[in-house]
């Protein structure tokens, strides 16, 4: 052969990696309700009555008695996702082994499932909070970050949500804008450090959690909720990993998921 330069290749056995995080919005659901074998769970809710002025005379003196009521909310799992994929035995034999099923399927979970979890679970909330006229269009700036984040945190309290325990959730651009606001830095606990969940300060037992932008609701600033108020049971969660399943040489792996958040 004449001319040129003949030069080696070759492909590193340490995969490149892509950042992923873990899911953030299990911090906002509860797992009070079994949903072991069934796609619907009934909970009732027992109502109050009102009071009356006590009578020093007649039969009826503490008023006129009714039957308590019960009332029933349907939960039901409203979600049922997979997915699948083939690992060949060439393949990873041929590629040094760089293909392997366990690290892919959690390659999976991490990248594709947990991301969309996190945009359904959010989804679900806001929509629910938006039915109940709990928003706000109001444009937020760094002048009025952090009294929006406030009258969020009214609107919860006049509302009789427990002020511990609350969590909010924000885009990093409403954070950035959170942290411009003179108030934030004057009255936020910023003396905490970052969890690995994006937890960036507290407020009024409030935690504030940094997510991307991509997992909220478009036009979303921040969604504060409460984990008494919302359940996320996954359901059928179950992988399974076949090797040498009938007309493959290799690996089939595959994975389910019942979900709803409420």
């Amino acid at each position: 052969m004449s001319g040129g330069k003949n030069l080696a290749q070759k492909y590193s056995k340490t995969i490149d990696e892509r950042f992923e995080r873990e899911s953030q919005a299990v911090l906002a659901l509860n797992s009070h309700y079994d949903f072991n074998g069934v796609d619907t769970v009934k909970v009732y809710s027992i109502p109050v009555v009102p009071m009356t002025d006590y009578t020093r005379s007649g039969l009826a003196r503490y008023g006129s008695p009714d039957d308590l009521q019960r009332n029933v909310q349907t939960l039901k799992v409203t979600k049922d996702r997979a997915f699948t994929f083939i690992i060949d035995r060439g393949d990873k034999l041929q590629s040094q082994m760089a293909s392997d099923a366990g690290r892919a399927l959690q390659r999976q979970l991490r990248e594709v499932w947990v991301p969309e979890y996190d945009a359904y679970v959010f989804r679900t909330l806001a929509a629910s909070a938006t039915a109940h006229g709990n928003y706000s269009t109001e444009a937020i700036t760094k002048a009025n970050a952090y009294d929006a984040f406030l009258k969020g945190m009214e609107a919860l309290g006049n509302a009789n949500v427990p002020d511990e325990g609350r969590v909010a959730f924000c885009s990093y651009g409403f954070a950035n804008l959170l942290k411009q606001d003179s108030a934030f830095m004057r009255y936020g606990d910023s003396s905490q450090q970052m969890l690995s969940r994006g937890v960036i300060g507290e407020v009024d037992g409030c935690r504030i959690v940094k997510v991307p932008s991509s997992r909220l609701p478009a036009g979303a600033a921040f969604l504060i909720a409460h984990p008494l108020a919302a359940t996320g049971p996954k359901q059928l969660e179950d992988y399974k990993i076949h090797d040498d399943p009938p007309g493959i040489s290799g690996w089939l792996v595959k994975k389910s998921f019942g979900q709803r958040a409420a």
